[in-house]
């Protein structure tokens, strides 16, 4: 039998992690065996870069820390090693820290995982991991809101660039049909002058 000390540490340990787990957003849990010291040093830091806590913790402490957080369903995750990566900032980093290191290092395996207060299977974790990131997702947003607005603005340059190319040659189609007018007046001047020229001669006659 363990002694009241070794058992009150044991529950301090559960009451501990409970504590903190019921502020998280999202669980992976992972089986990193085989791992080198670098590649699991290079995991954690990465973890931590992106807020988020990742810790190997006691199969049999873990049942107990779910079980007092209401959530069932656990018993094959937690067979052999399991590290525990969860945030409470970010719902999808766990899964996208643990999804590129899951595909860099083949010793790195996802167990599955708890998004939203629900068990999640490996393949809801990495489709988890597939969504955006925040600052691409409102990147789009922003791209979504003010795209009507960039749309119409550019159909209005387009229109009024060809109503000005349109203006112009109408004004240039209209300038060529005035200059033939202009040209044959002089032409007619000059048959204005014709008959007073011949009258001209008709008056002058020759001395006898």
């Amino acid at each position: 039998m363990p002694s009241e000390k070794i058992l009150e540490a044991k529950k301090k340990i559960v009451a501990d992690l409970v504590a903190n787990y019921k502020e998280a957003q999202s669980f992976v849990f992972v089986d990193a065996r085989g791992l080198t010291v670098e590649q699991d040093t290079a995991l954690r830091t990465e973890m931590r870069k992106n807020g988020v806590h990742y810790k190997v913790v006691k199969n049999t402490t873990l049942n107990l820390v779910f079980k007092e957080l209401g959530i069932e369903g656990l018993d094959e995750m937690f067979k052999g090693p399991t590290a525990v990566a969860y945030s409470t900032e970010d719902m999808m980093a766990p899964a996208k820290v643990s999804k590129k290191f899951a595909d860099d290092f083949e010793k790195l395996n996802i167990k599955g995982g708890i998004i939203e207060g629900k068990v999640a299977t490996v393949a809801e974790v990495e489709a988890l991991a597939a969504v955006p990131s925040k600052d691409v997702l409102l990147s789009q947003i922003v791209y979504a809101l003010l795209f009507p607005i960039t749309k119409l603005a550019m159909l209005t340059k387009a229109t009024a660039e060809k109503l000005e190319s349109e203006g112009g040659a109408v004004a240039e189609a209209k300038a060529e049909e005035a200059a033939p007018a202009e040209e044959a007046a002089p032409a007619e001047e000059a048959k204005a002058e014709e008959p007073v020229a011949v009258a001209a001669e008709a008056t002058e006659t020759p001395a006898e």
